[in-house]
């Protein structure tokens, strides 16, 4: 289809996104993305900034803005109500510090905080129940990801991991 000029203005036909292909193409046999016990890995390659008792915490290997954290327990569930007291505890505490550090590392000026409960409301790892921190700055939200389902990130994520993973070094010592 041809690209018609209206009022001088001739719009994109197509907007290239060829980062998008590695989670297009990932294979659903890889396993679940926060059940690494059994696996020897590198943190940074997985992208966890805090790995504790009961909880971890990583950055999104596909964000919707900079600094999105999953916190999620390591034991493997899907349910809420399947978590322990410790866990909920742990989740909780990870939860409201990971918030105060990317207030530090990153100024964020607002947070969306969530949780998806099954595929059908919109968890993209329904098998393993985690949580999403995702800092808001005014502005960081264009027509980008409502016309062509591309977000555009000012920052590479292994730039992001270096600036968080100081205020994650001694993270767990307070819990």
């Amino acid at each position: 289809m041809a690209a018609v000029e209206f009022l001088g203005v001739i719009p994109v036909e197509r907007l290239w996104a060829p980062w998008r292909m590695a989670y297009i193409e990932q294979p659903d046999s890889e396993g679940c993305i926060f059940c690494l016990d059994a696996v020897d890995f590198d943190l940074r390659e997985k992208l966890i900034l805090y790995k504790g008792e009961e909880t971890l915490i990583m950055l999104n290997k596909f964000p919707y803005n900079n600094g999105h954290l999953l916190i999620a327990p390591r034991r493997h569930m899907a349910d809420l109500e399947e978590l322990s007291p410790a866990e909920t505890a742990e989740l909780s505490w990870a939860l409201q510090q990971s918030v105060a550090v990317l207030k530090k590392a990153l100024t964020p000026q607002g947070f969306n905080l969530g949780m998806n409960l099954g595929a059908i409301a919109g968890a993209g790892v329904a098998w393993h129940l985690h949580y999403h921190i995702v800092p808001r700055w005014k502005g960081d939200t264009n027509f980008m990801p409502v016309l062509a389902d591309v977000r555009v990130l000012p920052e590479h994520l292994n730039q992001t991991y270096e600036k968080l993973s100081p205020f994650f070094k001694d993270f767990g010592k307070g819990f």
